[in-house]
């Protein structure tokens, strides 16, 4: 696969009813959750990694795209699953996360959810609304390839529109307002050292959402994109555990 290509894959076998959306992070790509993605493909469930709205082409096009672009994306997604499965969870890296919360929110039948450094409050919130909604500056520092191990590339860009950076921040606010409705089983990974997104973050979701079913488990050796650093086979290995887990459940 391409690092900027969605995967969209029925499943096969014993888990061919079962489907899983995964979603990247603000200013990512597919690449970097393609190895958890192909990962869960071979165990036979159904797949959907969507590419959001301006990503994976050129920032300029991400300075096009709304915040209900990207719920728009997951929500179309998670339709396809719908339609091809009997359950469905949701996962997701940083902004990918806060997706998947998006959907539990407003779906609860969902399955289930897996958050890896989810993002759902960010310390500079108000000058993100500032900024984006004046366009000035236009561009903003890079946030990618933040992970312990050497030479990695998430494929992410090197700038960010600051008006895309306003629509993550009301995405931000939509999401954390509607947490206590997330009431389906949840496995939340929070990296004990993360440059991206503070990990005060994963301890606010853990607490806020009213899921009776929730666990939060620590990565140890990987900064915040722990889907392609130190800790990625942690990662995979527990969200297979938790789905094959829940897939059964009634």
């Amino acid at each position: 696969m391409k690092w900027n290509e969605p995967l969209f894959k029925a499943g096969s076998g014993e888990q061919a009813r079962v489907g899983v959306l995964v979603s990247h992070g603000f200013t990512g790509s597919p690449h970097s959750v393609q190895e958890l993605a192909l990962r869960l493909a071979d165990a036979g469930y159904a797949v959907a990694m969507p590419l959001l709205t301006g990503h994976g082409r050129t920032p300029e096009e991400l300075e096009k795209a709304l915040w209900t672009d990207w719920t728009a994306d997951a929500s179309q997604a998670f339709a396809w699953l719908q339609e091809r499965t009997d359950r469905v969870f949701a996962t997701g890296l940083s902004m990918g996360g806060t997706l998947a919360l998006y959907l539990a929110e407003r779906h609860p039948e969902i399955a289930g959810i897996v958050t890896i450094n989810a993002l759902i409050r960010h310390p500079h919130e108000a000058l993100m609304r500032t900024v984006g909604r004046l366009g000035l500056p236009r561009w903003l520092k890079p946030v990618g390839n933040d992970t312990k191990l050497p030479g990695v590339d998430e494929k992410g860009y090197d700038r960010i529109p600051s008006r895309a950076a306003r629509q993550l921040a009301l995405l931000l606010a939509a999401v954390r307002g509607d947490l206590p409705l997330v009431r389906c089983p949840a496995l939340v990974f929070s990296s004990m050292e993360d440059h991206v997104v503070p990990p005060g973050n994963q301890s606010e979701i853990y607490e806020t959402i009213a899921s009776a079913d929730k666990t939060m488990v620590r990565i140890p050796d990987s900064y915040h994109v722990a889907t392609m650093d130190n800790d990625r086979e942690l990662v995979s290995a527990r969200t297979l555990d938790f789905i094959a887990d829940r897939s059964q459940a009634r």
